[in-house]
Order: structure tokens, then sequence, then C-alpha cells
């Protein structure tokens, strides 16, 4: 199951105005299930959970986990495609890269009254600082296990791979993403105010 995915299938909207829908796919995030299953902890039939789970099949929000022989019959066990889905309506636009989303996030900030430079040359190197965090500091050898991890949700994860990531690092690291958000930070906020911070 992927963290995030982008739907840009116009009719996406008009499926997950079904509040049936949405409690289908809230269950698949927590763990595969099948159609009986569903429809016993719904409280539906089984013909009406079909129904929906081939709208949400076809829309790619539900996915074929798995199938199981039982006797004669096949059991299919489904699961939702992703923890979070974007809606993106039209042809939209490919995700950013973690590059425009800082870029991005400078400059919103300055948007929303935050006093910080916002000139091409410093937002360029305010994103070269960024990943030369992610470099240093980013990634911990937890990350594949919180990401395969099912007991959570979306946003648990988000919180686990931040302590995760803090957790696993050395002295070294956590002096060397230090130096890099004073860096930052003299970098992006005008002299006198970091100097009134201080006071």
């Amino acid at each position: 199951m992927k963290a995030v995915k982008v739907i840009r299938d116009p009719e996406a909207f008009q499926i997950l105005a079904d509040e049936t829908r949405r409690k289908i796919i809230y269950l698949l995030r927590a763990k595969e299930m099948t159609v009986s299953q569903i429809a016993h902890e719904l409280g539906l039939t089984a013909q009406a959970i079909y129904h929906h789970i081939r709208k949400l099949k076809k829309a790619g929000m539900v996915d074929i986990a798995r199938e199981e022989r039982i006797d004669h019959f096949i059991e299919t066990y489904y699961e939702a495609s992703a923890e979070v889905f974007q809606l993106s309506h039209g042809e939209g636009k490919p995700p950013k890269s973690s590059e425009e989303q800082t870029k991005e996030a400078i400059k919103a900030l300055a948007t929303i009254g935050m006093d910080i430079r916002t000139d091409p040359e410093s937002i360029s190197k305010a994103v070269s600082i960024v990943n030369r965090m992610d470099d240093c500091c980013g990634k911990s050898k937890w990350e594949d296990k919180v990401t395969a991890y099912e007991g959570a949700d979306f946003f648990v994860k988000q919180a686990m791979h931040e302590l995760s990531a803090m957790l696993s690092e050395g002295s070294e690291q956590i002096e060397e993403r230090f130096k890099l958000q004073k860096e930052l930070m003299a970098l992006l906020k005008p002299k006198a105010k970091r100097d009134k911070a201080k006071s």
C-alpha cells in the first residue's frame, strides 16, 4: 500500500461522496478484508458491498491484496491502494519534487507574514541546505519497517518516521543537523530579526 496516491479520475469526487464507500476505504486502510467481512462489519449485504468495491477498484482506490482458495471457492481479499488519496481534478500536475516543495514552502511562509528572504539566490541556497540535511540526517534504518507497519494510520506513521529518525541519530548527526539549521536560519532570516530573537 502506498502512503499517498494521486487520483485524477474526475468521478472520484462523486465516488467518495458516498458515506458507505468512505467507510469501506477506512476499513481497508486498516487491514485486508473480503466482501463478506466488510458486509458483516457495516451491516449490509455482500451484493451491496461488491457494487461499491467495483466502483472503488475502477477508480484505483482499492486493490486486490490476495486470493485464498477455500474448498471450491476463491476468497478475494481487498485493501486500500493508499493511506491517503490526493484528488486532482482534471489533468492536474505531477507531484512536486522535494526541491519544488521547499521553494514553495519558503514563499508560502513569507506570504503568511514570516519575515524571511525569498530572493531566488537565497531560496536556491536554502534548497541546497535542506538537501544536505536530508542526506546527513533524513533517513533512519527504521524507515522501511515503519512504512511496512500495518498497525497505524498515515498520520501516526508520519510521527513514527520523525521520532525514529531523531532517536536513531548519533551525536555527530545531531551536531551536523544543528549546524545546518543555523546555516539555514542565517541565510533566510534577516540579521535584525535574528538579533531581536536572541534578546
